[in-house]
């Protein structure tokens, strides 16, 4: 059995709403925010990775 890799976001901003995809996939909304010297930030519930554009060549 393979787990399936977490989704990657390319966003335009720094503050990110992430609540899994929807109510019967999804888990409690969450308030993420991308550190300026990384560029990137995974949630929590999900492992999401949120990529903010200006850092998106480099993931």
């Amino acid at each position: 059995m393979t787990t399936q890799a977490p989704e990657t976001k390319v966003v335009d901003k720094k503050k990110i709403a992430c609540d899994g995809g929807g109510p019967a996939s999804g888990h409690p909304r969450v308030w993420l925010t991308i550190p300026d010297d990384v560029g990137y930030v995974e949630c929590g519930y999900c492992d999401t990775k949120y990529v903010h554009k200006d850092f998106a060549d480099q993931q």
